[in-house]
């Protein structure tokens, strides 16, 4: 092993080694990565295997993995879900920020906590994680229920809470430095705004064109989003507000584009690979003696993050009308801290604000809180059953919000998605839209998707064939999906693009009809094993349909015509 490590790329070989050995172990027993990951660090940190020397290489790229991870819960605030969900995602987010902020500060003062470590934990213990949730509300298809909606909207709250909080830290950090805060806290102040500002004129007059162009190219539209992240974090770091910030604001800066979706979904497998780099870097920093020691502590904060922020999320949608149900569906989703929390406990070490003890015990509460509020969600309809004779106090009488927003919800949905804005899928759309259906395109062509918005088609810029994106679309309540890119190749292959979308579809949990288009008569059967409910041949449809109109509709027998050579013109 030393000889192995002796050189910074047989270190890295190791620690990567390492981690997709612990992450299978992880994901055999059901843990999310983040646990895994936070487990590679203590491993390989200097109370367990000590093979960390490459701290600066590590360093670089565990800086760019939060750059990444923010760039991604910016690219996904979105404001029309907190316009729509407005009130109780304001008042429920806020709400459990203060109350786990002034109990967990009285709970950290009764542990024999410093009045600042206490502040600390308290502000740390308030952040859930937003990656965590949705991955997990996602794989239970649960991402679009009414309970889900909220939990996002709160989390969304909670998310601006967290740049809040860092650049307050900031500013007191540059004042602490060069001992005079107040001047320092308004020149960070000053140079917040002027960011925001930046992004706002980025927003308006370049990221749309800017993107549109890029994404011809997929590839360099995701060399740009890293470098996006990048650069606004170097800015974010230079004028005092930050890494974090600046990455949080680069993915503002894109979140209002129609690529947005495709963006996070390919940097999605980015992002896991850089933070693995974070949490081994702070496992570097830890001694597993100090988790020890905080064991007794740790406990009694686990408990009050496992049951007390359920419970007042729960508190607070009964008051608004909500149904217990729901209420106690949402809460279970703040059940854990985030790894923003570690990130916040770290800035507050470096800035010599706390002991390193501290950042131990937090560690600690994010390993037992992750770890079993990810059974508490996944099973959280059981849970459910077995709690409600107790959560009666937490429902009113009436319940006039749960209807309104049901409705709200269900009819966000599309009814059809269509794969494919060409001149067949772009006719379909706009007819299914006049009928008064609502339709979603999806093309990977951006002239195709600036098109068919010009016709009054709500559109998307997506591969079919990429997982992350298909998982996130809305696919409960759709009736059909609707493929309309054949291949001209003769027989279904295992790259096939409609099979692709047949397979990821399903997987998703997708339960509606699909429907797909063929120019060869011998695919249909086996797009229809594949499970596609419909297979349409543009061609011979047409065919028949002109036959009908021209008066032949007795030639019921469909000719199958072999396919002549002609020049292909490039798709629109």
């Amino acid at each position: 092993m030393e000889n192995i490590i002796h050189t910074a790329f047989g270190e890295i070989a190791v620690l990567l080694v390492l981690a997709a050995g612990v992450g299978l172990l992880g994901t055999t027993l059901r843990q999310p990565l983040v646990v895994s990951f936070i487990a590679v660090g203590l491993l390989a940190g200097p109370s367990g295997l000590d093979v960390v020397r490459s701290n600066d290489q590590i360093g670089l790229l565990a800086e760019l993995g939060i750059a990444v991870l923010l760039f991604l819960v910016g690219i996904k605030l979105d404001v029309k879900l907190i316009r729509s969900l407005g009130p109780v995602a304001l008042l429920t987010g806020l709400g459990q920020v203060a109350f786990t902020s002034f109990f967990g500060y009285l709970i950290g003062l009764g542990l024999g906590l410093t009045p600042v470590t206490s502040l600390y934990v308290a502000v740390a213990l308030t952040f859930s994680s937003t990656i965590i949730v949705v991955k997990l509300l996602s794989d239970k298809r649960e991402i679009d229920a009414l309970h889900g909606q909220i939990a996002l909207g709160f989390l969304i709250v909670q998310d601006l809470v967290v740049v809040l909080a860092m650049i307050v830290l900031s500013a007191i950090g540059i004042g602490t430095a060069e001992g005079h805060g107040g001047g320092d806290m308004l020149s960070v102040l000053a140079s917040g705004l002027g960011l925001v500002a930046l992004v706002m004129l980025f927003v308006r007059h370049v990221a749309t064109p800017l993107t549109e162009r890029l994404a011809r190219t997929p590839e360099l539209l995701v060399i740009f989003a890293v470098a996006q992240a990048a650069l606004f974090a170097a800015i974010g770091d230079f004028v005092g507000l930050g890494k974090e910030v600046g990455g949080l604001l680069a993915g503002i800066s894109l979140a209002s584009t129609p690529y947005r979706e495709t963006i996070a979904a390919r940097l999605a497998p980015l992002r896991d690979f850089l933070l693995l780099f974070f949490f081994i870097a702070l496992g570097a920093t830890l001694d597993l003696s100090l988790l020890g020691a905080n064991l007794p502590a740790a406990v009694v904060l686990s408990l009050f993050v496992l049951i007390g922020n359920p419970l007042i999320v729960l508190a607070i949608m009964g008051a608004m009308g909500y149904r217990k149900r729901t209420g106690f569906l949402a809460g279970l989703t703040v059940a854990q801290i985030s790894e923003f929390s570690l990130i916040f406990i770290a800035m507050g070490v470096a800035l010599g604000h706390v002991e390193q003890e501290a950042l131990g015990l937090v560690t600690l509460v994010g390993l037992v809180t992750i770890a079993l509020s990810t059974y508490m969600i996944t099973y959280s309809h059981q849970l459910y059953a077995w709690c409600e004779p107790l959560l009666d106090i937490f429902e009113r009488r009436n319940t006039p919000r749960e209807s309104s927003q049901d409705e709200v919800l269900t009819g966000d949905h599309p009814a059809v998605i269509i794969f494919g804005l060409g001149r067949f899928g772009t006719a379909i759309a706009v007819r299914l839209h006049r009928r008064g259906l609502r339709v979603l395109g999806v093309d990977f062509n951006p002239q195709a998707v600036h098109r068919s918005r010009k016709l009054g088609i709500d559109t998307r810029y997506g591969d079919a064939t990429d997982p992350g994106f298909i998982a996130d679309l809305p696919l409960a309540g759709t009736r059909w999906l609707v493929s309309t890119t054949p291949s001209h190749a003769t027989g279904v292959t295992h790259d096939d693009t409609r099979a692709t979308l047949i397979q990821l579809a399903r997987g998703a949990g997708f339960g509606g009809r699909i429907a797909v288009a063929s120019h060869n008569g011998e695919d249909t059967e086996a797009l229809q094993a594949l499970g596609a409910d419909l297979v349409v041949e543009p061609f011979h449809d047409a065919a028949d349909r002109a036959v009908e109109l021209l008066g032949g509709a007795d030639l019921e027998e469909r000719i199958d015509i072999p396919a002549i050579e002609t020049e292909q013109r490039p798709t629109p």
